[in-house]
């Protein structure tokens, strides 16, 4: 597997060249690196590496002016990328990690950590990691309103709940016409206050939340016991609907914007910078899928200020290189760049995050020694990247800072 192109493409890129695709206003945040540095002694280890580099935090360092595994692939993505800065890993220690969520007040990282049935905290001020709840339904996406509120979508109990201010708990959405959902997956606020959030079948398996009760599509012949480890109202839960996407508008009406015809295993959610693009993450075949399955795709969407869809279009298959770097997290940057979180499997070197300029161009990636599931943008300045890989959290400092609220 080669990385010539890393070193060599930032060697001979120039501040115009730079500037090209993202304009004038992304000036202040330019960093060209001086052939010298790419030129001078042995390339740095990385990812690809034998051995690899080592991400502990008393590894011996690794940036040499960039980091060897952050890639500019276009010109742009060295608007983007911050030079000096490291890959770090903050914590490591779970089982499959999953929606970051920054919280600008209490200046904290929240992610869930789904098969140890937990939610994760963060601290900035001294990088200490504790539970923050336990047991948490198995939750996966999270994300915080526009009023600091936590939102988290709950695979045990297939539903969306809300953290309230007080200290309460809403349930914002928990059945759609009298059923159930299947599991929700990544929740996000539009600026209107309405709250959108996907619901594809993952949390219907034992790992990630628990099987449908005997008969339902994750357990048709009976055999796993789905209560065993369970709250008894657990126990008679089972799919009850096709997968979709989601609107909870502010006065709790529920709309389903975006129908299993369309879109097969949608997972990660994520509006533009100004709310009128939809991107949605079409992820792999579910447990107990009986159509063809999600193929690692995403598609965007055009969104009217009433909140209503329209032409649906595949905005990137997610190959590269040859290499199908599947999505599931989604967040945009103030610029309108998208960054996915990148599953390749056993494909050394291309797990981790690939950034997407507004055109579906790819610009760079971050490549991580583990599949990444989902991101998010926080810290003091909302500048750092935050990646949740399979068992560790790491962090980027980037040139650009995320959108949205959370």
């Amino acid at each position: 597997m080669s990385h010539h192109d890393d070193t060599d493409h930032q060697a001979g890129m120039t501040r115009r060249q730079s500037l090209g695709t993202l304009g004038a206003g992304a000036a202040a945040v330019v960093l060209a690196a001086p052939a010298v540095f790419a030129q001078e002694g042995p390339p740095p280890p990385s990812t690809v590496t034998t051995p690899p580099r080592s991400f502990a935090p008393d590894a011996p360092p690794n940036v040499y002016f960039r980091d060897p595994d952050v890639l500019s692939v276009d010109p742009g993505f060295d608007a983007l990328a911050q030079g000096n800065a490291p890959i770090r890993r903050l914590w490591t220690g779970g089982l499959w990690l999953e929606g970051p969520a920054w919280s600008a007040v209490g200046q904290y990282l929240l992610f869930s950590d789904i098969p140890n049935n937990r939610q994760m905290r963060w601290l900035a001020d001294d990088g200490h990691v504790s539970v923050m709840r336990l047991p948490s339904n198995n939750s996966n996406g999270n994300s915080f309103d526009s009023k600091g509120r936590q939102l988290s979508c709950e695979h045990l109990t297939r539903r969306v709940t809300r953290y309230e201010l007080d200290g309460t708990i809403s349930i914002v959405a928990d059945r759609y016409e009298g059923k159930r959902f299947n599991s929700p997956n990544d929740v996000v606020e539009h600026q209107d206050g309405s709250v959108w959030f996907s619901d594809p079948p993952y949390g219907g398996q034992l790992y990630e939340g628990t099987p449908d009760a005997p008969g339902g599509p994750s357990n048709p012949d009976g055999r796993i016991n789905n209560r065993i480890g369970q709250p008894p109202e657990i126990g008679e839960a089972r799919r009850e609907m096709g997968h979709g996407v989601y609107r909870v508008a502010p006065d709790g009406a529920i709309t389903r914007m975006i129908e299993e015809a369309q879109i097969q295993d949608p997972n990660g959610l994520c509006f533009s910078p100004a709310f009128d693009r939809l991107y949605v993450a079409s992820t792999g075949k579910g447990p107990g899928d009986t159509g063809t399955g999600g193929k690692g795709e995403i598609f965007v969407f055009d969104v009217a200020p009433d909140g209503a869809l329209s032409n649906q279009r595949l905005f990137s298959d997610c190959m590269v290189d040859g290499v199908k770097c599947g999505p599931d997290g989604l967040r945009c940057d103030v610029y309108g760049n998208l960054w996915a979180s990148s599953n390749a499997g056993r494909v050394v070197g291309y797990s981790g995050v690939t950034c997407w300029a507004p055109d579906g161009r790819l610009l760079g990636r971050v490549r991580l020694p583990e599949v990444c599931g989902n991101i998010c943008f926080g810290g003091p300045k909302r500048n750092v990247l935050f990646m949740a890989a399979s068992q560790s959290l790491y962090a980027l400092p980037t040139a650009t800072q995320g959108a949205g609220f959370s």
